[in-house]
């Protein structure tokens, strides 16, 4: 009975300790925030695996964007706020928001690997946003961070030690979806050299400007039996089929 009862205990142990595991883990910033399908990707800079990209946030400022995210994902940890610069932590990138110098209307969202910030920033500036825990995990075994580099906005003053930021090239653009934005287009008649000839004139996509430079109309028609063309029907018979009519009859067989 003893053993019984000590084994039930065990299991209870085992399975509170799990549902905590796991409440812990569902309260945590799993994952991040996917900026690349809601922002233009402004500026890359790679290193191996030191990756940094910056991100626009157009007309947005820093607390907002940052309550934005935190929205869509919930971080490991999130700064105090500030309209000049916050930092959200989500595993082991490090979102680090800006206000643009040159246009103060926007946020530069720069998304930071773990290894960019160990060998780029300084333990001492990131004291102000970060906590002890997270600085310690991030230079403890580094080296204790000794890179000037305060972030893209203040790249030209202070700079990273390794690569530089650059334009998305077309691979680094791969990396992030283009932006849906409501635009207005037209659809233009293959072969023709005048772009008067679009479709979709006025709105409609039936209506289409005439072509002065070919007035001819295209039209599809059946051609002509043997004729060869891509349309050709087959042969069709329109002579009414005979039919017989007769009469029988139904006889008994007769028995022996």
């Amino acid at each position: 009975m003893k053993r019984r009862q000590g084994r039930s205990l065990l299991s209870l142990k085992i399975a509170l300790v799990i549902s905590l595991a796991m409440s812990l883990l569902s309260g945590c910033g799993i994952g991040s925030p996917n900026v690349k399908e809601t922002y233009p990707l402004e500026s890359v800079n790679r290193d191996g695996s030191a990756t940094s990209y910056v991100y626009r946030a157009a007309d947005q400022t820093v607390p907002e964007v940052a309550k934005e995210l935190s929205a869509e994902k919930k971080p490991d940890q999130i700064s105090k706020e500030d309209p000049e610069r916050m930092f959200l932590v989500y595993g082991n990138e490090y979102y680090h928001l800006q206000k643009d110098p040159k246009k103060e209307t926007d946020t530069l969202i720069e998304v930071d690997s773990q290894e960019y910030v160990q060998r780029n920033y300084d333990s001492s500036f990131l004291k102000g946003y970060l906590t002890a825990v997270i600085i310690g995990h991030l230079f403890d075994s580094f080296g204790g961070g000794s890179g000037g580099y305060r972030g893209y906005a203040s790249r030209d003053i202070y700079q990273p030690k390794q690569g530089t930021y650059h334009a998305p090239t077309t691979s680094d653009k791969k990396i992030a979806p283009p932006l849906t934005v409501e635009k207005k287009g037209s659809i233009f008649r293959r072969g023709t050299k005048n772009s008067d000839t679009s479709v979709g004139s006025n709105g409609s996509i039936f209506d289409r400007k005439k072509d002065s430079s070919n007035s001819s109309k295209g039209s599809i028609s059946r051609g002509k039996t043997g004729s060869g063309g891509l349309f050709d029907s087959p042969k069709k018979s329109y002579t009414k089929p005979k039919t017989r009519i007769g009469s029988g009859k139904i006889t008994r067989r007769s028995r022996r």
